[in-house]
């Protein structure tokens, strides 16, 4: 299996997920998109996988037009896909859908409620209705037409979506390590937004907090992306889903 990791920063790696990636022995190609690193063809990859970032889909910035441009073409052409946080909003805009600032930044360790849809999907199976998450965003998007809704919060509609039977994307963090978090602790952008949104000091109170739950939240996350490579991925490898 070969899975293109598309990062937009380079503390936002895929985490619990690349740990699920390297235990089913996949050759990882991880291109920093913002950093000008050049995104190969994706018509070599079985998967794309694009994490979050502190940047707008909307941004007027080349790359990512260029990416948008990608991954429209790379979906409707039936590749694999799993978009978290940036890469759930680059999903729905590529695919038409408008993304936009929601209400007010959702941020902390806060829960999702999976949609009846989700209960009945193979990559949310076994996940429990109400899944503790990691959120960190001030985007939102309406979903594209044809979409599935998969899990909301009470600040936000769209947390999840399913596009076709292989294009996944969350909202949310489940694949953030400790370790992680505290690197996002050194990003002036990141503390400065967190202490905006839950006030002076907020950092070390949610480090402690994502420690406390980073066994739960990425036993979700190595869950819910395994069942992701075993229904859309592996099939599509061995070439039993019709293109979309």
């Amino acid at each position: 299996m070969r899975a293109l990791v598309l990062q937009h920063i380079a503390c936002e790696p895929p985490g619990a997920y690349e740990d699920v990636l390297r235990d089913r022995d996949a050759m990882i190609e991880r291109v920093e998109v913002d950093a000008g690193e050049p995104i190969p063809d994706w018509r070599g990859f079985d998967a794309i996988v694009a994490m979050g970032g502190p940047m707008s889909v909307n941004d007027p910035l080349d790359w990512l037009t260029a990416e948008k441009r990608l991954l429209s073409d790379a979906v409707r052409a039936g590749t694999p896909y799993f978009g978290a946080c940036l890469g759930a909003q680059l999903l729905a805009a590529s695919l038409g859908a408008a993304v936009y600032p929601g209400p007010a930044p959702e941020v902390g360790m806060l829960p999702v409620t999976l949609t009846d849809a989700a209960l009945a999907d193979p990559v949310f199976a076994g996940l429990p209705r109400e899944l503790l998450t990691l959120q960190w965003h001030g985007d939102t998007f309406d979903l594209p037409d044809g979409a599935v809704a998969l899990a909301s919060s009470p600040a936000y509609a769209n947390q999840a979506f399913r596009w076709g039977p292989r294009a996944y994307a969350v909202q949310f963090h489940l694949e953030v390590s400790p370790q992680m978090a505290c690197e996002w602790s050194e990003v002036p952008a990141y503390e400065q937004s967190l202490e905006d949104t839950l006030g002076p000091g907020s950092f070390p109170v949610l480090l402690r907090e994502i420690g406390n739950r980073a066994d739960e939240l990425n036993a979700s996350g190595r869950a819910l992306f395994a069942q992701w490579l075993d229904s859309a991925v592996l099939p599509a490898v061995a070439g039993s889903i019709a293109p979309p």
